[in-house]
């Protein structure tokens, strides 16, 4: 479904946040793929990690308005990226994107409307496709939507390891920004520390229908196979990880109550010239 066939579908603006290094070889498709899916108040925002393969220049031929492009000063490294572009969206709903990808139609609308309905995180499906964009078949542990409120188990899906939850086809809602930022030093995968808030949060919802093309190919950092060490070193991050979000959970809590009852009032004001 492109941005003309969706104007009769009532949604909050998005902004998609892509955080790209040297991806100038696959750019052009994923970048074509999302602003076909996008209304004008929509805003994709790409913080490149120091790329020097011409990403920069390659992003700002496109010539679209809706396109904000910021260029790290040095390499960062994907987590902090992602963390830049988090904080810069300016949007009611965070899309989360890879440079190398392909959306598919309709993505867009599938998930926002999850999103509309008050779910914090909404995470979809995946099909794969090789360095030249043929498809084929790769492992992966899907993340279906009958789990959807199983908070404890998606969680415990985390930790080891098989949870299917990756960054690329996951959003939430702009509120959840306190609670997710800044991301933590030690954190090795922004999308499954989001993950975890969004379960933690117990307001993750999951889709049984695709939205995402991902490309398989030597370089994907998220799908490289890694040492028994590696892996317990995860697992040591998963515990101070989830430690970390409930003690500023609870926080963002009263933050988001105080917001809450702000916009309430407000919503009130305009109805009323005094207090009902």
């Amino acid at each position: 479904m492109s941005a003309s066939q969706q104007v009769t579908f009532q949604r909050a603006p998005i902004s998609v946040c892509l955080a790209t290094y040297n991806g100038a070889r696959y750019l052009t498709v994923q970048i074509t793929s999302i602003l076909q899916e996008l209304l004008p108040d929509d805003e994709v925002v790409v913080v490149d990690d120091h790329s020097n393969d011409g990403t920069v220049e390659l992003l700002s031929s496109f010539g679209d308005p809706r396109l904000r492009v910021y260029a790290n000063e040095r390499n960062l490294g994907v987590n902090q990226s992602f963390a830049r572009a988090i904080g810069l969206a300016r949007r009611d709903y965070i899309f989360m994107a890879d440079q190398d990808d392909r959306w598919v139609p309709g993505r867009l609308v599938a998930m926002a409307d999850a999103l509309s309905k008050g779910s914090l995180v909404v995470t979809g499906q995946q099909t794969f496709m090789d360095a030249e964009g043929v498809p084929i078949d790769f492992p992966a542990h899907p993340a279906p939507a009958a789990d959807s409120g199983r908070y404890l188990k998606n969680i415990a899906r985390v930790f080891i390891g098989n949870s299917g939850y990756f960054g690329c086809i996951m959003a939430f809602r702009r509120e959840l920004t306190p609670l997710i930022l800044p991301i933590p030093g030690f954190v090795e995968s922004h999308d499954l520390w989001i993950a975890l808030a969004g379960n933690l949060c117990r307001s993750n919802v999951h889709l049984d229908s695709n939205t995402l093309v991902r490309r398989v190919h030597g370089s994907n950092a998220s799908l490289i196979q890694r040492t028994m060490f590696l892996k317990i070193r995860a697992r040591l991050i998963f515990a101070v990880s989830v430690l970390v979000l409930l003690l500023r959970g609870a926080g963002w809590r009263r933050i988001s109550r105080a917001n809450a009852v702000q916009n309430a009032v407000a919503r009130g004001g305009r109805h009323h010239t005094s207090p009902p």
